[in-house]
Parts: structure tokens; sequence; C-alpha cells
């Protein structure tokens, strides 16, 4: 049995949308206490219609107590600190610090747990906690370069990224391309790639669709995520135009106008994560179609082993993170491509020789990456 940890983690809300640290997390609290800390968004807010939704559902979780969620393990407790809606001022992140620090070093002393404290951050924006809260050992967990996410300001992202990898214990990235940009940075990190439940996504039937895909004229292209510039527009116009219906599922972010327009891209916005195994099997193709830019190159997306996962027929943006499958799935540079892979594989289904070469996602389950997550950690903290 491993050593006790208390787990103080930095991270998007949870709950909101299962990223890969919310999977790495809900594993370890088995063996180690947790404490979830809820933070605000590193993108500038406006005065959409989502941002305000977000900007009402935050203050709510400000006016309540902090409570754990019936989800989660006895060993886990979530707190919701408030915060300025901002990070890109001194002054901001001075009170947000403040704000943030205060109320978790409130929690940790309030609850003493065995084991050593362990920081875990996966956002730019926790540089400046570093100092300020009492644990023993800090982990950057770099899940994407939010330099160049379109929205954020770059130049800031870039500064708090290299401050807090300068300044925790131990750096994990999720791909080699992050990797390679810690070392730019001048830090040396260990990659460890995202994971996935095979089972999870395996011969769930399409029964209790959403009333909206009744709707919907097939053939149907599936995406799922967040919905934003990272798309591109041209391959989108031309799966929509040339190929079927095109179904962007996801919260929204500024994506291009030209796509919200279109009468055959549908954007019905989030799902539960439960209904999107039948969303996929009811589907004809499951379709990554990113832009090949800066933020692109540099993401680890969970939805593509998701996908593959679904062994339903898989188009894919070329990119550094989808290379290693490209005997698993089509990898596409354009929307010719796109388009004529999509024609050839409606109605055929997944080729065989995809079909075995995802066999080796039983090597990717979340249960083994959080055993490498884990280790990775002990072996610091108690070498």
């Amino acid at each position: 049995m491993s050593q006790p940890l208390q787990l103080v983690v930095f991270s998007d809300d949870w709950g909101r949308h299962p990223s890969s640290c919310q999977h790495l997390i809900r594993l370890l609290s088995a063996q180690h206490s947790v404490l979830w800390v809820n933070t605000i968004g590193t993108r500038r807010p406006t005065l959409s219609f989502d941002d305000l939704g977000k900007a009402v559902v935050k203050l709510g979780q400000w006016l309540k107590p902090s409570s754990g969620s019936g989800q989660l393990s006895a060993k886990v407790r979530v707190i919701t600190p408030p915060m300025y809606p901002g990070f890109r001022s001194r002054w901001q992140r001075w009170i947000n610090t403040r704000l943030i620090s205060q109320r978790v070093n409130q929690e940790l002393d309030a609850n003493i747990d065995r084991g050593k404290r362990v920081a875990i951050a996966t956002l730019p924006i926790a540089a400046d906690l570093v100092d300020q809260i009492n644990v023993d050992y800090w982990v950057y967990y770099c899940v994407d370069d939010f330099s160049t996410w379109p929205g954020l300001d770059g130049s800031v992202m870039k500064q708090l990224d290299q401050k807090l990898a300068g300044q925790v214990d131990r750096v994990i990235c999720v791909s080699q391309v992050l990797q390679g940009r810690m070392a730019q940075f001048g830090y040396e990190s260990q990659v460890l790639t995202h994971g996935v439940d095979p089972t999870y996504w395996q011969g769930r039937q399409s029964t209790n669709l959403p009333a909206w895909w009744s709707g919907l004229e097939g053939p149907v292209l599936l995406f799922w995520g967040l919905v934003d510039r990272r798309l591109d527009t041209v391959i989108c116009k031309a799966l929509a135009e040339q190929c079927g219906t095109l179904v962007l599922v996801g919260p929204r972010q500024s994506p291009d106008p030209r796509l919200v327009a279109h009468r055959r891209i549908c954007m019905p916005g989030p799902v539960g994560y439960e209904t999107l195994p039948a969303l996929a099997q009811a589907a004809d193709i499951l379709v990554m179609p990113y832009a090949d830019l800066p933020v692109t190159r540099s993401i680890q997306p969970l939805k593509f082993k998701e996908y593959l996962a679904t062994g339903k027929p898989v188009i894919a943006r070329r990119l550094p993170a989808t290379v290693p499958w490209a005997d698993a799935a089509d990898l596409v540079d354009n929307a010719g491509q796109c388009v004529q892979l999509i024609k050839d594989r409606i109605g055929h289904g997944t080729p065989f020789g995809q079909q075995q070469a995802r066999r080796r996602l039983g090597g990717e389950s979340w249960m083994s990456k959080a055993e490498q997550f884990e280790k990775i950690i002990l072996d610091s903290v108690y070498p």
C-alpha cells in the first residue's frame, strides 16, 4: 500500500466536464485525501450570454458553504474561493492570491490528515500561489499551452506558465510537444498521455437520445468538446455542404459566426457525459475537424481516444497527438481529404485493420494512468 497523501488540486470546476485531472483524482481519492479548489477561467470574461451565465453560476458557488459532491469519495472536499475575474494585471493576481490562499489554508488547518501535502495545478494562474499555500510539495500537471489559446492574453499566460514551471518540484506534461516547450524554458518534465475507459464507450445503445437528435438530416457527423476558433471553418463547412449534418456538441466559446449560421451545422450546446456514448453510437462518423494551429499542435484531446474506443469510424486532423494512432483512424490534412474519406466510410464502418489497431487502447486505461501519476509523485515525495 502506498503512503497516503493530502492532495490539494487547483483546476477547473469539479463536475463541469470530465477533464483528465478529474479522471486521475477521482481514482487517486480511493487512497489519498483530496481538497479540490475550483478556480475561475483563464479567459477574460465578456458580456456574452454564455459568459454571463457562467458568472451567475460562479456567484452562486461563492454564496454557498463549501461541500463535497455526493458522487465523490468521502475523502474528497470541494471548495470555491471567491476570486476577482481576471489575472492579467499584477493587482488582480495580488487580490486573487490572497483570496485563494486564505481560503485554502483555512480549509487545510481545519482538516488534519495523515501524509504529506502535495499541491497539483493544471492552470498557469496558480503561479502566484506556490509560496502562499501550506503544502510540502508542488506538481505542475501541464495539460495545454494556454499562451496560444484563442481569447487569452498570450503574453501573460506564457509568463505565468514559465513562472509556475520554475517554482514547482515536478512538471508532468500530457504530450511531447508540451515537454519540448518546458525544455525551451529550461525545465525537465515527464510525459503522461491521457487515458480512456474503453468499456464506457462500447456497446451503448442509442436510446433516450435528446429530442433535437430526431430532427437531424443524415448522415450525421459528430464532434464533442469545446466549440471555438480552434475548429477549421473550411473543413466544417465542407462537411456540412457535401457530406451530411455536422453536429458540434459542447459549450460554445466565440466560434466562427459562419459555422453558427450554417443550416447544416447543429450546435445543441453541452450534454451530460453519460449521454455521449449513445450519441456516438447513433452517429455515422466521429470527426475532429481542428485547424492546424500552434494551439492544436500542443493539445492532447481527451475525445480522440474516446472516439477510438466507440468502435465507430473516426476522421481527425493530422496533429502530433493523433499521429501515433494513424493506424487506428483516418487522419487528414485538408477539407478535400476529409470529404472523400467520409464518403468512403459512410455505410461501410471501421476498417478491420483500424479495429485491430485500436486493441491497444486496453493498455491506456485511466486506472493505469492514475497509477503512473501516483508513482511519479510518491517517488519524489518519499524517495
